[in-house]
């Protein structure tokens, strides 16, 4: 099942047009995605170990650094774990890490279930 995710975003080269942000929840993948015009351009993988889904690794295409999509994608990725299912969200990846770091609100998955 892939569940999506879109909403406008522009960038210096696009500014005053609107692209198409897909984020997308690829199950089978163990990842969550993130397309612009239909081309995958950022992606966090997880692993789900008993009632704990392990963020291993965020990684978004050279070319799109700098747009905030990372933050966009970890952000979509942490909402759809906490609304569709009670694991603990463990960080394995820095950028993860530090990114719960910096929006407490995020805080609460870390320990639930616990």
């Amino acid at each position: 099942m892939t569940t999506d995710f879109t909403a406008p975003e522009t960038n210096e080269e696009t500014a005053g047009q609107s692209t198409t942000v897909e984020f997308r929840h690829e199950p089978d993948l163990a990842r969550y995605s993130l397309e612009i015009a239909g081309r995958t351009v950022g992606f966090a993988d997880y692993k789900v170990a008993g009632q704990e889904v392990l963020f291993t690794h965020v990684e978004v295409d050279p070319t799109h650094r700098g747009e905030g999509l990372a933050g966009r994608l970890v952000e979509q990725a942490l909402d759809d774990v906490g609304t569709r299912t009670s694991l603990t969200v463990v960080p394995l990846c820095p950028y993860v890490v530090r990114w719960i770091d910096l929006h407490a609100e995020y805080q609460d998955l870390l320990t639930r279930g616990r």
